[in-house]
């Protein structure tokens, strides 16, 4: 990746010094410069087309490019095809440049990007060929795995030093970062949201759902392995997570919570019959609520990614232009992607904090108190 990203820079006669450069390979977070480097000395450097590969999913997980070569971690492709399943590792595809058992990663069309069943010319897709079931473990599979391992790891061993220690005990390394947002979330969200009677119900999922959207958040910001994957910026994953607070709100809704929906208190009559217009748009309500969390989640992450690609193309593009003004534009992009480093590192909390507290806020709807 980082020698890739410096012969791109070469390539594009931007002899720039290697510190600078480094420091904008470290800040951008951008694994993906390494296929669009490859691309960029024959056909030019295409930044929508480096930007798009980078947000998107991948059947390996690409670690750096040295020469000619590329280092890579192939990710298990599993796919049942007429009821016959088919296993075998991603590197078979090579980089999505051959088949393999007549599969191969389409480049175009409906499912660019994904394995499609190809004629036997290699890369055609078959238009005759039957539903294909993909159960492959991609890149932001692997790493919603491994993140998931990382926090199971570190909430187990300060949980023993709890145990071990007491509650009352001082909070010596990771409990004394995680012990302060752990309180914040107990007091100041699900407290806050939900109420005293059932707040502790809750608490468990809320503390998950914040732990992983922010993890995964900051993970997405870190430039190299096991980071870089765009988890929360995949809509499939932001789905997921919706899904879970739309079906947990449902599973323990008490009947006021029904009552409000379908006969909400202090609206005129009219309002209810003989159209019951509150109702259907309560009930709509229902289900528009979890789509504006996945919404929210999604394009936020997914922006700050394109904003800070943005930057690091403008050296490449400007660049190709003329070499003066790579030099010229260069330490403009630097100072505007560390600047938006530290606003997504702000904003990875943010969006992890609000996708708890809404969470809860509709937990708390669920079950109103009676004095509500």
């Amino acid at each position: 990746m980082g020698f890739r990203f410096l012969e791109i820079f070469k390539n594009k006669g931007l002899s720039m010094t290697r510190p600078l450069l480094f420091l904008v390979l470290l800040l951008s977070g951008v694994p993906a410069l390494a296929a669009g480097g490859a691309d960029g000395e024959k056909e030019g450097f295409n930044a929508g087309k480096v930007i798009v590969e980078h947000v998107l999913d991948s059947y390996d997980w690409h670690i750096a490019d040295i020469g000619n070569a590329s280092i890579s971690i192939p990710l298990p492709v599993i796919l049942v095809y007429e009821g016959r399943p088919y296993f075998f590792p991603s590197s078979r595809f090579h980089h999505g440049h051959s088949a393999h058992k007549g599969f191969a990663i389409a480049h175009e069309g409906p499912r660019k990007g994904r394995i499609v069943k190809v004629l036997d010319d290699g890369h055609t897709p078959d238009p005759n060929a039957s539903f294909l079931a993909d159960l492959s473990m991609t890149k932001n599979v692997a790493a919603v795995l491994l993140s998931s391992f990382l926090l199971c790891l570190i909430f187990v061993s300060v949980g023993r030093k709890y145990k071990r220690e007491g509650s009352k005990a001082v909070p010596r390394g990771l409990q004394s970062f995680l012990e302060p947002i752990v309180l914040f979330i107990r007091d100041e969200v699900a407290l806050t949201a939900i109420g005293e009677k059932h707040y502790q119900r809750f608490l468990p999922y809320l503390l998950t759902l914040f732990f992983f959207v922010f993890f995964n958040n900051l993970l997405g910001l870190v430039p190299f392995f096991p980071g870089g994957a765009n988890v929360t910026g995949n809509i499939s994953v932001t789905m997921v997570l919706a899904l879970f607070t739309f079906f947990t709100t449902q599973l323990f809704s008490t009947k006021g919570y029904w009552k409000h929906i379908f006969n909400t208190p202090g609206v005129p009559v009219w309002l209810k019959l003989p159209l019951p217009l509150m109702p259907i748009i309560e009930l709509i309500g229902v289900f528009v609520k979890p789509f504006v969390l996945m919404v929210r989640l999604f394009a936020n992450i997914t922006a700050g990614h394109m904003i800070i690609l943005g930057f690091v193309s403008l050296i490449f593009v400007l660049g190709g232009v003329a070499t003066a003004v790579g030099y010229v534009i260069s330490p403009l992009s630097l100072l505007f992607m560390i600047f938006m480093n530290f606003i997504e590192l702000l904003v990875a909390f943010i969006q992890a904090y609000v996708f708890t507290f809404f969470s809860a806020l509709f937990f708390g709807m669920a079950v109103p108190e009676e004095h509500h």
